[in-house]
């Protein structure tokens, strides 16, 4: 057998020797690498944060629990999106609130805020039984916006940012104002998107707690008032609709 001699072994050892460097390298670089790559992932996913909480009247609170936007949506989202609940008002709830917004809705155009002319917005709408309603007795002009569309009669918005431009309607309506975690940018969008003279009426539960899915409770029509700070409220008065008690009108300034 041929041994190798001890110049070659030498030279085997020195050979390994340079290349262990990069063995161990490798590995490193390898961890490095994907290391980088998963934070860079995980930040892309991390949930946005909650902004500073708004400053809010005495009789508006906001409820706890929320530690990001994205789990307030998905809380939303976890009602809008049940199936169950979406077979219902599109199904045997349908013509019954439909009938029941067109009652509300008659009952505006016959005190003067609302006309047959009028473009109108109707927020939170889910499945736009409203938008319905207001078609049904004549305001063509009529859609509405929620997290998931429904088209034709809704389109996909989000009431804390409303998707169109300043001075769109003159007429907006909803019945979720207790879904806003930001009442005040709810209040905001609702101004900036009213033209000069429009209408905005709310209603809204204020003799007891909301539902579950409610992100503020809200105890009078005060905080309504003072944060609707470029209009002026013109009526006020009690209601059954769909477990809210109270009907709140606001006309936008002229100026």
């Amino acid at each position: 057998m041929h041994k190798k001699s001890s110049t070659t072994i030498h030279a085997d050892m020195k050979s390994d020797l340079q290349k262990l460097p990069l063995l161990i390298l490798k590995p490193i670089i390898l961890f490095l690498f994907v290391s980088l790559s998963l934070f860079a992932f995980i930040s892309l996913q991390t949930p946005r944060p909650i902004p500073t909480p708004e400053a809010l009247p005495a009789d508006l609170k906001i409820r706890p629990g929320y530690s990001s936007y994205d789990k307030y949506l998905q809380r939303q989202l976890n009602k809008t999106l049940n199936p169950k609940l979406r077979e219902i008002w599109t199904t045997r709830d349908w013509n019954r609130k439909v009938e029941k917004f067109s009652q509300f809705f008659e009952n505006l155009k016959q005190r003067d805020v609302l006309s047959n002319g009028s473009k109108s917005l109707c927020i939170g709408a889910r499945v736009g039984q409203e938008v319905a309603a207001l078609k049904r007795i004549g305001v063509e002009d009529s859609v509405g916006i929620d997290l998931v569309p429904y088209p034709p009669l809704v389109i996909k918005g989000d009431f804390h940012h409303q998707p169109f431009h300043d001075a769109t309607f003159d007429f907006e309506f909803s019945n979720v104002f207790d879904h806003a975690l930001y009442p005040r940018k709810f209040v905001g969008e609702v101004e900036r998107t009213l033209k000069p003279g429009g209408i905005c009426v709310l209603h809204v539960l204020i003799s007891r707690r909301a539902d579950k899915y409610s992100a503020n409770d809200l105890y009078s029509v005060k905080p309504l008032e003072e944060m609707f700070t470029k209009s002026e409220l013109i009526e006020v008065r009690g209601i059954d609709g769909f477990g809210l008690d109270t009907e709140v009108v606001f006309r936008k300034h002229t100026k």
